[in-house]
């Protein structure tokens, strides 16, 4: 029998019991009129279900965003899905900013989404990928290119312009362009656009790891930042090779060479994991994020989160559009770009004893601003949804 649902009377409350039955109804949608209502083919055993046509709503309304709906339509949905992400992140400084949870649990969490739940989620779905669509040289022309042009942008500004150091210059340029994929555009893309929006954040997530943080460090060596510059080069090596995106990437890798099915068990292993991985990073990240230090070096954490925030996404769509890349891998591209400057460049900061107070302001205003742009980013990019999807 069909139901036709109408969301301006959609009420209820999510039953255990009829989870199961929305969640495959939500995939088994027969059509929609034109009016905006839903019909299903729902078995009689369900109808008594409570809650379920919400749950059946909201989930088949996620799939039509991005097939059916009109402009305005498109932008409520981006809001619908892009607005709870960022309400995982408020709700994290809330409770740190209320002493209801200790700020010092942040790292605890941070280190969990980064060695466990992060490496989880690459693992499972690299593995799973055909071999000959895990390099996408378009992709990292796109992404790498552009994080490459803003932060010689910013470099030669400074360096040229304000008269710093190499370090000093080194630690603006990559306030701009080093960019938190792991624990921001990951999740995120994820969330939305589930486990095919994986693979190029984890490419981005290792052109970080693996291009962004050693140029960062061998331009700080270049001016005797370090204590032992004999022992730094290995030490740079071993801690590229044993990164846990990076690791978890190149394990993907070799078993998706081998074209070996995962078996379940553990397939359902590693995705208990990963999902937690987006409340778990995002969490921290609002549980650790310092209004305080947003107030420090405000003027040129205003400038540089432009850079970051705008100018950074738009040459990433500019390279995306001229290189001709899939609609998918341009919305992960600019989402990458988007998001804001990564920790490590605070960790690297404080190693080296250059800009600390500038680059933790940039980790929070660009945290902060984000929420904003980087909506605003997935509107524009809404149309491009309809294409990837």
């Amino acid at each position: 029998m069909f139901i036709k649902v109408d969301p301006i009377s959609l009420v209820g409350q999510i039953s255990p019991r009829s989870l199961q039955g929305a969640i495959a109804l939500a995939y088994c949608a027969d059509a929609s009129d034109k009016n905006g209502g839903i019909r299903f083919a729902i078995p009689p055993y369900e109808l008594c279900a409570p809650g379920i046509t919400a749950v059946v709503y909201f989930a088949v309304r996620r799939m039509r965003f991005v097939q059916h709906g009109t402009a305005g339509e498109k932008q409520m949905q981006v809001a619908n899905l892009v607005l709870p992400v960022f309400a995982i992140i408020l709700t994290g400084w809330l409770a740190g900013w209320l002493g209801y949870i200790s700020r010092s649990l942040s790292d605890g969490l941070v280190h969990f989404a980064y060695n466990v739940a992060m490496p989880a989620l690459l693992v499972v779905t690299i593995a799973q990928e055909p071999a000959r669509s895990l390099l996408e040289w378009r992709f990292l022309f796109a992404f790498g290119g552009g994080s490459i042009f803003c932060f010689l942008l910013v470099f030669l500004a400074v360096y040229t312009g304000l008269g710093r150091g190499v370090a000093s210059s080194t630690m603006h340029g990559m306030a701009a362009a080093m960019t938190n994929t792991g624990f921001v555009a990951l999740p995120i893309l994820h969330s939305i656009y589930g486990q095919p929006a994986v693979l190029p954040a984890a490419v981005a997530t290792v052109f970080v790891a693996a291009v962004m943080f050693p140029a960062t460090v061998i331009l700080l060596e270049s001016e005797g930042r370090g204590d032992d510059g004999r022992a730094r080069p290995v030490a740079l090596m071993k801690q590229i090779v044993l990164n846990p995106m990076v690791l978890s990437t190149l394990i993907g890798l070799a078993w998706a060479i081998t074209g070996l099915p995962m078996p379940l068990p553990l397939k359902a292993y590693l995705n208990i994991f990963a999902a937690a991985l987006t409340p778990c990073a995002l969490f921290a990240i609002g549980l650790g994020l310092s209004v305080e230090g947003i107030t420090s070096n405000l003027t040129m954490s205003l400038v540089l989160a432009a850079v970051k925030l705008l100018i950074m996404p738009l040459i990433v769509y500019g390279l995306c559009a001229a290189s001709n890349l899939d609609p998918l891998y341009t919305i992960a591209a600019v989402v990458c770009a988007a998001v804001p400057t990564a920790k490590t460049a605070y960790i690297l900061a404080g190693e080296y004893k250059v800009e600390e107070e500038l680059v933790a302001a940039m980790v929070s205003i660009t945290t902060l601003l984000s929420i904003a742009t980087l909506l605003g980013w997935l509107y524009a990019l809404s149309r491009l949804a309809g294409q990837a999807s």
